[in-house]
């Protein structure tokens, strides 16, 4: 029989064959597809792999390693690490309850785990099981010994707790000594200096020619001369005073225009006075004034010099104590109660021709010329001062108690405090905002 043409042949078995291929090309498309999602979302969610660190011996690279270490949990340096801080604590609590033997036994092996873990960062390798083992189990047993001794958790942070207050106690009162300390040797004298007051003022009763000498000088016209440098200091201590003047005329341009008025007291005053007047500071003026001059400070002029002149005051500073305990603290600080500290605020008062002065504390040395100070325009300020605010704790809430109506109306909480190491006065703008009376 003759076959069909192929236009004729019935299609059915063909058309089958095609879906089915159709359908198993879709089948595996879509399982790369699967295939690739899944795998594209365990690499985003895989861990990060660990780094292996180079053991060249690397002190940057020890410590890095370190602190993996201390950081896994399961790591034998962190075992090692806390049980080294507990057998701490038990040292502490041995030696209090007078039990040598176990503080011994527990310094010797702290010192065996921390050269266990000195030499690991070294290297930069973890710590073996063989290693850690004997320096553990030691630890563990000694632990368990303490605690055996009641030397319990609770015990261990009560007494962690006392000897931290203990420490800082102890530290307040070093930070507390060195500050006395450090006033100490800032006022003390070397053993052949101890009598130097006395010399120079022994030397200015036998020597007619310095008392004469500084008659003439005591109404020089430039004293009150606003062409020239005029510099204050107040102070009770003649070395220091010479160095403030020594260190300003020898880095001035032109020592001969500059004016220092000394104020002292009666004790000082004439050995400050001989000092001056047996040296010559580059060709600088120097003039000695005593507190006892200024017969216009009384204690009408000041409520504070009323209570600085009062009886039982001078009595605390003389004698070291003080009948009356309700003064305050500040009044029985000498260095508080001492006129000279005051004095700055009566410069308009001490000399009333001078128009602008820079004052200088006896703890400074000097190491540029000051004359340029004398052009800064204060734009009608009173005082300048150098910036110390760029801190808080210069700021005025950190001195004053602003709950007090009184403060908290008159004053600023943000306003800078300064310090007098070195300041200008422009005494004009001083008269008239009426400084004096208002301090």
């Amino acid at each position: 029989m003759r076959r069909r043409a192929p236009e004729f042949r019935r299609p059915g078995p063909r058309r089958l064959s095609y879906w089915i291929c159709s359908l198993l090309g879709i089948s595996i498309a879509a399982g790369f597809v699967l295939f690739f999602f899944q795998h594209h979302h365990q690499d985003r969610f895989r861990p990060p792999v660990r780094k292996k660190i180079p053991t060249d011996g690397n002190n940057s690279h020890g410590t890095i390693y370190l602190m993996q270490e201390l950081l896994n949990s399961s790591s034998f340096s962190r075992q090692l690490a806390d049980q080294l801080t507990l057998a701490k604590a038990y040292i502490i609590i041995a030696k209090e309850h007078n039990n040598l033997q176990l503080a011994w036994e527990l310094r010797s092996q702290i010192r065996n785990g921390q050269r266990l873990l000195s030499q690991a960062a070294v290297r930069g390798k973890p710590i073996t099981l063989e290693e850690a083992h004997h320096i553990v189990s030691e630890l563990a047993q000694l632990i368990y010994k303490a605690q055996d001794f009641h030397y319990d958790i609770a015990t261990t942070i009560a007494k962690l707790k006392s000897h931290t207050l203990a420490l800082e106690e102890h530290a307040n009162a070093a930070t507390v000594q060195s500050a006395k300390f450090g006033e100490l040797a800032a006022k003390a004298m070397p053993k052949n200096l101890h009598c130097f007051n006395i010399k120079l003022t022994e030397e200015w009763f036998k020597n007619p020619s310095l008392r004469k000498l500084s008659e003439e000088g005591r109404n020089s016209p430039r004293l009150v001369d606003n062409n020239l440098y005029h510099l204050y200091i107040f102070s009770d201590n003649v070395l220091a005073t010479s160095v403030v003047v020594n260190s300003t005329a020898s880095n001035a341009d032109h020592p001969q225009q500059l004016v220092f008025h000394v104020v002292t007291d009666k004790v000082n005053y004439w050995a400050m006075t001989t000092w001056f007047l047996r040296n010559n500071f580059r060709g600088c003026t120097v003039k000695v004034l005593s507190i006892e001059e200024l017969s216009w400070l009384n204690a009408s002029s000041s409520p504070l010099i009323k209570q600085l002149v009062h009886s039982e005051t001078w009595a605390y500073n003389i004698a070291g104590s003080s009948k009356d305990q309700s003064w305050e603290t500040k009044l029985k600080d000498p260095n508080f109660a001492s006129l000279l500290n005051h004095l700055r605020f009566y410069i308009p008062q001490i000399q009333p021709q001078l128009e602008k002065v820079v004052f200088l504390d006896d703890d400074v040395v000097v190491q540029k010329d000051l004359t340029p100070l004398f052009s800064v325009e204060l734009h009608g300020n009173v005082i300048g001062a150098v910036e110390t605010c760029l801190e808080a704790f210069h700021r005025f809430y950190k001195y004053l108690n602003f709950s007090n109506p009184v403060i908290s109306s008159r004053f600023d909480p943000q306003a800078c405090g300064w310090a007098f190491g070195m300041n200008i006065f422009d005494l004009v703008a001083w008269k008239k905002e009426n400084i004096t009376d208002k301090y």
